[in-house]
């Protein structure tokens, strides 16, 4: 009895500091996983739990130290059982619900918690009430698929972005990936806002020069302080920047290069010079290549003098950069065919502007009513700036004194 009294108390001292893992430990029985990872508590009550293993512990120290016989020790147990611990089976007549185990747990406990295993099974019900986000997709081929995860992306679809045409681009999709947009993308709009563009310019002048934001902001200042110091106006800068994208991509070099050629090559003034990279900011942009070559055309080709050149693209400035074999089959036709001497066409540069289908229609209407007559000196003089500017009602009315009627009647016969 001596030894039995004595582990009762060592009993009680174990089972006050029983620790919730020393308990899930002891009765592996697996909870239910839950949608938020938490783990449902198992069937057996935590006072029983508590109980069972108090007594199988206070058994084992009373056998072990009993050095009485066989008999004697089932008694002590027996009578120390129905003294101490209630029997697991034995319900009392006012049975009060001990406090649950998992509430008593210190916050240590806590802590020694083992992880949730992902190979726990679970219910059908619980499976039908988690609800997963479709994964990130680790290659595609359209920005599409990553609109929905990048903030980045999102706003500037709202800006007006083209992203059909950037995800063209390899390189320029998985830089839009990488940036963030309040320290990548922010600054660059803000800078393109201080420099005039409108909000609804925004969309269109990214999707082209999506580059852009690659470039360091203060080379980006650098470029636009350079322009400045060559007396374009702020509005001029603005114009140039949106009709050519590209131009503040290129170095500060590179655009002094360019000026310098356009000035160099036609003889022009500086105020000049400026007027025509203002008018066609592109040419600071593009290839020098087709230039060349349509100046070697005016000269060799069609026959016109310098000045006359000089005088022809500073009031088209597109005649510089037009296609080669446009250039030659509107010449040949306006001169050898209408017989348009060279001094006309230089005062009527437009001609290379417009479509040659237009100017044939009507030149062949005029000859087939016998007012094709383009010379300035003869009477019904016929205007070549009129008959490639004038709406057809307007043509129809005062050039060929004929109705609309009539020209398109002609038109089905060619």
């Amino acid at each position: 009895m001596a030894s039995s009294a004595q582990q009762i108390p060592r009993w009680f001292k174990l089972s006050v500091f029983i620790t919730g893992p020393q308990l899930r430990a002891r009765f592996q029985r697996p909870g239910k996983r839950l949608l938020h990872g938490c783990c449902a508590p198992p069937q057996l009550s935590s006072d029983n739990c508590l109980l069972q293993w108090g007594f199988k512990t206070y058994r084992t120290s009373s056998i072990r130290n009993s050095s009485q016989s066989a008999s004697s020790s089932r008694q002590e147990i027996n009578s120390a059982q129905s003294t101490l611990l209630p029997s697991v089976n034995e319900q009392s007549p006012k049975t009060q619900k001990a406090p649950s185990i998992d509430s008593e747990l210190s916050l240590e406990g806590l802590d020694d918690l083992p992880a949730l295993s992902p190979l726990q099974p679970i219910s059908e019900e619980e499976a039908v009430r988690i609800i997963a986000d479709p994964p990130l997709p680790p290659s595609s081929f359209t920005l599409r698929d990553y609109v929905d995860y990048s903030e980045t992306l999102q706003k500037l679809v709202l800006l007006g972005v083209d992203l059909s045409k950037i995800e063209k681009h390899p390189d320029a999709a998985n830089l839009l990936l990488r940036l963030d947009f309040e320290k990548d993308i922010k600054q660059i709009l803000l800078f393109l806002k201080d420099l005039g563009m409108e909000d609804n310019q925004l969309g269109t002048f990214l999707t082209k020069n999506h580059a852009i934001f690659s470039e360091d902001l203060e080379n980006l200042k650098t470029r636009v302080a350079y322009l400045q110091s060559k007396n374009f106006s702020k509005a001029d800068i603005a114009r140039m920047v949106r009709n050519a994208p590209f131009l503040l991509s290129f170095s500060v070099e590179r655009l002094d290069n360019r000026l310098g050629f356009f000035q160099k090559e036609l003889e022009l003034s500086v105020k000049k010079t400026r007027d025509l990279i203002v008018r066609l900011p592109r040419l600071l942009t593009g290839s020098l290549e087709p230039v060349k070559e349509n100046m070697k055309v005016y000269r060799l080709e069609l026959g016109f003098k310098h000045n006359e050149i000089q005088h022809m693209v500073t009031q088209i400035p597109k005649m510089l950069t037009a296609n080669k074999r446009k250039l030659t089959e509107t010449f040949d036709f306006v001169h050898n065919v209408m017989r348009v001497p060279h001094h006309v066409i230089v005062r009527v540069p437009q001609v290379f502007n417009t479509r040659l289908f237009k100017v044939k229609e009507r030149h062949l209407f005029l000859a087939y009513l016998g007012r094709a007559q383009y010379d300035p000196a003869k009477p019904n003089y016929i205007s070549l700036d009129k008959l490639v500017s004038m709406p057809d009602e307007v043509f129809c009315e005062e050039m060929a004194k004929a109705s609309v009627q009539d020209f398109e009647k002609f038109l089905k016969t060619l």
